[in-house]
């Protein structure tokens, strides 16, 4: 089966790490339990010139080498593979951020899994661009790709796999999606023991 799996909050723990960043670099104290939604400049009240700078160090080398792993992510990861799936991490980072995504995946033990750079929240132009990026797809690219299982976080995200009645879609729970309403094509999972079960149980139903 063809596996898509976010990176940020599926593979890493990238809110807790910002929440961190909002108090140590603009004095915003927000708990990570109280991040109910995906805008983190509502969030973390930020106007649009600190925006700019919170999203620059976010995506800075040192930021994305700092995340922790989530747990399970790797060991899930590596069943998935070994079961014979086809897993690509699709992530809504810039392409700007591939040296330290990969940098990341290297350490994690993931570095064979390729990346796929998607605008899947409309904001690719916001980031510098060089010749060395790694393409950025649209949506409607991803889509054509046609993945059998997607693991994601972000509402933003679930909206557009919510288009996709082919793919099952596992929402990973985190508190930004905790009132999103599911669409018929997608189910709740709380961990990484969680995905490699459902994956299992629908290459079984797909084999029957």
């Amino acid at each position: 089966m063809r596996v898509y799996v976010d990176m940020d909050d599926v593979l890493c723990e990238t809110a807790a790490s910002l929440c961190g960043m909002a108090e140590r670099e603009f004095a915003r104290r927000v708990r990570y339990e109280d991040v109910k939604h995906f805008d983190l400049q509502k969030v973390f009240s930020l106007d649009d010139g600190e925006m700019a700078a919170f999203r620059a160090l976010s995506h800075s080398p040192q930021m994305l080498s700092s995340y922790p792993k989530t747990a399970g992510a790797v060991e899930g990861m590596r069943a998935l593979a070994a079961a014979g799936h086809r897993v690509e991490i699709v992530t809504g980072r810039p392409a700007s951020a591939n040296c330290g995504t990969l940098a990341w995946l290297a350490s994690a033990g993931l570095g064979e899994f390729p990346v796929a750079y998607v605008d899947k929240y409309g904001r690719a132009d916001c980031f510098a661009r060089s010749a060395d990026d790694p393409p950025t797809f649209s949506t409607t690219e991803l889509k054509a790709r046609r993945y059998d299982i997607a693991v994601d976080d972000s509402p933003l995200a679930l909206d557009i796999l919510a288009d996709w009645p082919e793919t099952r879609v596992l929402v990973f729970n985190r508190p930004w999606n905790a009132a999103y309403t599911l669409a018929p094509n997608m189910k709740r999972v709380s961990g990484w023991k969680e995905i490699v079960r459902e994956v299992s149980a629908c290459n079984a139903q797909e084999r029957k």
